[in-house]
């Protein structure tokens, strides 16, 4: 992405810009990294071991009681606090090791010298969280509230989902065109906030040309901000980083979907408990149904078509309605955190210490490939 020239060359020159585009970029795909000598001796001292113990152990312990809080244990038992606890001291002490202590730590703290790359990195969770409240929490809706099956709720999944690829390879070719990347941050959180704001108008009653557009503006916005941040943490990272801020970037997203889940339950509990309060025939239920919004799905398609039915799917969809304004106000801070996100130029040469072993290219395959 970063590596060789970009494609501002193409557009005024036609068929020749785009063919000396595929000569100078693609050709040197050719080119291998050239052998660093070592032993595989020397390669195993290189790994830190301490260091993937640590961080395995505290990430697995912080995020395994995110799966079972308010499932199989209340978020205030000490089943779940004990190890989320252990969890984060865990990390603690894993930053300090790969700081003061590791020769190869296994995540440079060099990673986050970077304002810029830890306000996107930081965006990512945030961007990981909202992704995945959506892609859990709406086929959800469209079961219990809806009373569509599997298949149906895919279906009905597509105007949020269908947007994202379009908009993310748009968002792709103009950032590689325009060289600038922030432009494309702040639409997308602009466009989230905004998606999710108008998630929050959907009700049991809502029709399907109604929810087909409401949800249609976070999938532009995600897609919109898929590229845009992975430019962002690529362009401020020096090159002897590059290769770890990518694999760190996923990683974040990854683990944003983890808490975003884990949030959207918690929200929707103590709002579904609180909703179904307000009906006497439901309040004796208020416990068993708020546990698990998964669960409640199958309870609702069993229930007969009568008023109780109907009161529940309310209580549903305004439980969830308060998720979608969470997501709102998060996609918000994401846009307050980006203007502090300075601009780097995505056109430059990657240099390493390893460097390319350039390999002869017959007279033959520079013939083909002009052709």
């Amino acid at each position: 992405m970063l590596v060789g020239r970009s494609l501002q060359g193409v557009g005024g020159g036609g068929i020749t810009a785009l063919t000396n585009v595929i000569v100078t970029d693609l050709v040197p795909l050719r080119e291998r990294g050239k052998p660093v000598p070592t032993t595989f001796i020397e390669k195993l001292r290189q790994i830190d071991y301490a260091g993937i113990i640590l961080f395995t152990g505290s990430l697995s312990s912080f995020l395994i009681p995110l799966t079972w809080g308010g499932v199989s244990y209340d978020w205030d038992s000490w089943h779940t606090l004990v190890p989320l606890l252990i969890g984060v001291i865990g990390l603690v002490l894993f930053v300090l090791y790969e700081h003061y202590v590791t020769k190869v730590p296994v995540i440079p703290t060099s990673l986050f010298s970077n304002r810029t790359a830890n306000i996107t990195f930081l965006e990512t969770v945030l961007q990981g969280l909202v992704l995945w409240c959506q892609l859990y929490y709406l086929p959800l809706y469209y079961e219990a509230v809806k009373g569509y099956s599997p298949i149906i709720t895919g279906v009905a999944l597509f105007p949020g989902t269908f947007t994202v690829a379009p908009f993310a390879i748009l968002t792709g070719a103009l950032v590689t065109y325009t060289g600038h990347y922030r432009w494309a941050i702040w639409l997308g959180w602009t466009l989230s906030t905004l998606g999710n704001g108008l998630l929050c108008y959907i009700k049991p009653s809502t029709t399907v040309p109604a929810w087909v557009f409401l949800t249609m503006v976070s999938g532009m916005g995600l897609g919109f901000l898929f590229p845009s941040l992975a430019y962002s943490v690529q362009a401020s990272m020096d090159d002897d980083n590059l290769a770890m801020a990518s694999a760190l970037f996923s990683f974040f997203r990854t683990l944003g979907q983890a808490i975003g889940v884990a949030i959207g339950g918690v929200v929707f509990q103590n709002l579904m408990h609180k909703n179904l309060l307000k009906y006497a025939a439901l309040a004796s239920k208020a416990d068993a149904y708020s546990q698990d919004a998964a669960e409640l799905v199958q309870v609702i398609k069993y229930m007969p078509d009568d008023e109780v039915k109907a009161n529940v799917q309310v209580a549903y969809t305004d439980s969830l309605r308060i998720v979608w304004a969470m997501c709102c106000g998060i996609c918000g801070l994401g846009l307050f955190l980006s203007l502090w996100t300075k601009g780097y130029s995505v056109n430059r040469l990657l240099r390493t210490p390893q460097g390319l072993e350039a390999r002869p290219v017959a007279e033959d395959d520079k013939q083909n490939v002009h052709s």
